[in-house]
């Protein structure tokens, strides 16, 4: 195994961290939700639970992985040895095989993003029926040069390693994503008719927080928000040195991918309004309203090359958290070289992904088991992993280990009894709803 490598500055982790959370989800899913589920009123439960569930499985997974200096799978092993059990491999692969999945289906969007990118440069956007084009194009055999080039891009990045790699693209990729925003919410601010955008986001409809739908699926837009999923954050964490206040950390990681998710919204929902366009939720929006919209703007092309850029910028951070993920496993428990782990994965995850290129209803299928079942899973076996299985008081200890302000028993007693009721809940609401992150 290769010799370890740690970020070197807290910004940096932060960086990353930021970037793993800041995905898709927060561009196309989070602007419809906050205006369809009581404008500002949605804010309080969503607030709510990132603030204090969000927080707490960031908290969980950093520390679990500083702690065994590993990632879920190093964690996972130890604890089994501790208690004499066999089966503790098998069990630590299953987080980085539901991390694989995700990376799975999310680089076939990335390689939609890519596509866009380049069709806006070059004005062949302009020139296709943004109607029809995007539902031939996805699901298709055109779907997969894309998606190759997409892993390419994140393998590039991993080959390079933490350091190099990871908190380099990290500290230029996240603050142009929010200079990106900033600009396109001036510009999208600026159209006639805006405001009624803007109402849309903000005007509060109280009656909103006496429905259920309303707090759960800010639960769910919360849960999911800061990528907890049992293996990324909890591998970035094993790269945190001892002295790095982990709380801090994990507040910071959730405040800054709430305010990217905001500012999404505004640069989103005024243009939607100002054209008289179905705000809707997930890949029409990105790949069918907002082309629309751009062709309509002044300066439309620059804009809607920019736009894609920033969606880039999100997608391929998160990717680079997932793709680590799986590779800091293999690296932990083989003699393979990074370059050779990270090519291999790379690879895998290439000819598995073909059938989700080729059929919409594949990769929605397996989409919806990723995220509404296994992720969440996932998350849970850590939690019952570090807080029953290994030891609380041992636990609370690794989480306040650098820690300014060191937590209490009541953190303990929280996250054991109420977090991983949560996220139990979580499982079964995404199952019932048909996903709700």
């Amino acid at each position: 195994m290769e010799k370890r490598e740690k970020f070197t500055s807290r910004m940096g982790f932060v960086m990353a961290c930021i970037g793993s959370a800041i995905g898709l989800g927060n561009i196309w899913m989070f602007p419809y939700r906050l205006g369809a589920y009581g404008g500002a009123a949605f804010l309080i439960p969503y607030f709510l639970f990132v603030l204090i569930l969000g927080t707490t499985g960031l908290i969980t997974e950093f520390a679990f992985g500083r702690a065994f200096g590993g990632g879920s799978m190093t964690g996972i092993s130890e604890v089994f040895r501790e208690r004499t059990w066999k089966g503790g491999k098998i069990v630590g692969m299953l987080p980085a095989i539901g991390l694989l999945g995700i990376f799975m289906f999310y680089n076939v969007v990335v390689g939609w993003i890519l596509k866009y990118l380049v069709m806006s440069g070059t004005g062949k956007l302009a020139k296709v029926d943004k109607n029809t084009y995007f539902t031939e194009f996805a699901g298709s055999a055109a779907s997969i040069p894309w998606d190759a080039v997409a892993i390419f891009l994140t393998v590039l990045v991993i080959c390079a390693g933490v350091v190099k790699g990871i908190e380099r693209i990290s500290k230029i990729i996240m603050p142009a994503l929010f200079l990106i925003f900033i600009v396109l919410i001036f510009q999208s601010l600026s159209l006639p008719g805006a405001m009624e955008g803007v109402k849309f986001l903000l005007q509060p409809k109280w009656e909103y927080l006496l429905k259920a739908d309303t707090w759960v699926m800010a639960l769910g837009q919360a849960f999911f928000t800061v990528s907890i999923n049992g293996c990324g954050m909890v591998v970035y964490g094993s790269y945190l040195k001892k002295e790095y206040d982990i709380p801090h950390l994990a507040v910071s990681t959730a405040v800054l991918d709430t305010l990217a998710a905001v500012l999404a919204s505004f640069v989103i929902m005024p243009a939607v309004f100002a054209f008289g366009l179905d705000a809707k939720s997930g890949p029409p929006l990105l790949f069918m309203t907002m082309p629309i919209i751009f062709e309509k703007m002044p300066g439309g092309t620059i804009l809607a090359v920019i736009f894609f850029i920033s969606l880039l910028c999100a997608a391929i951070s998160s990717s680079i958290n997932m793709l680590e993920g799986v590779v800091e496993a293999i690296l932990s428990h083989s003699k393979l070289t990074r370059k050779k782990a990270v090519i291999f994965v790379g690879v895998v995850t290439f000819v598995l992904s073909v059938p989700l290129n080729l059929s919409m209803t594949t990769f929605d299928q397996f989409t919806n088991l990723i995220t509404v079942v296994i992720s969440p899973l996932m998350a849970l076996l850590v939690l019952i992993v570090f807080y029953y299985l290994h030891n609380g008081e041992k636990a609370l200890a690794a989480i306040n280990e650098g820690a300014g302000k060191p937590f209490g028993k009541r953190f303990l007693a929280f996250a054991k009894y109420v977090f991983v009721i949560v996220t139990i809940l979580v499982v079964i609401l995404g199952i019932v709803y048909g996903g709700i992150g």
